[in-house]
């Protein structure tokens, strides 16, 4: 007699094809796409693109001016991704970059008043975001949780 394989089936010897629409990766890529598309009209109007985004929200959490360094890390972002971002912000008057008195080999990363003024601009976007994701905000932090998870499970392997 012989089986039919189905995704179910822990026994089946032949393995199954997916269709992306089945697949855990397929569906964060897409989401990560639909997330960037929802925060770009908001973005456009101030002139920030969703990375440069990403970075300025970093500073305003801050306590302090981070190194690039930890900026990087804290984003997982490569040096050589976060320079151009962070060089870009400092063009547009956000942001300055200035040597470490202690240690030179170090750049520290400090808002500009107008990089302050823009975190008030920006106050709106998360709610926008989540209003339009027809999620709870308990829901979201919990997706944000399993997706963290996730991704740290996946940079152990």
């Amino acid at each position: 007699m012989t089986r039919t394989a189905t995704p179910s089936d822990p026994e089946t010897t032949a393995p199954q094809a997916l269709s992306p629409q089945d697949m855990v990766c397929f569906s964060l890529y897409s989401a990560v796409h639909a997330m960037s598309q929802a925060y770009r009209p908001h973005l456009e109007k101030l002139g920030l693109t969703y990375p440069q985004y990403l970075v300025m929200s970093a500073l305003w959490a801050a306590k302090a001016p981070p190194t690039v360094g930890m900026l990087s890390r804290q984003l997982q972002l490569e040096s050589s991704t976060l320079t151009p971002l962070l060089k870009r912000l400092e063009t547009m008057g956000l942001l300055t970059r200035r040597r470490d008195a202690e240690d030179e080999r170090q750049v520290r990363i400090a808002l500009t008043e107008e990089g302050h003024q823009m975190q008030g601009r920006t106050a709106h976007i998360a709610g926008c975001i989540a209003e339009q994701s027809g999620m709870s905000v308990d829901e979201l932090l919990a997706l944000r949780d399993q997706v963290s998870r996730l991704r740290d499970n996946l940079r152990k392997g």
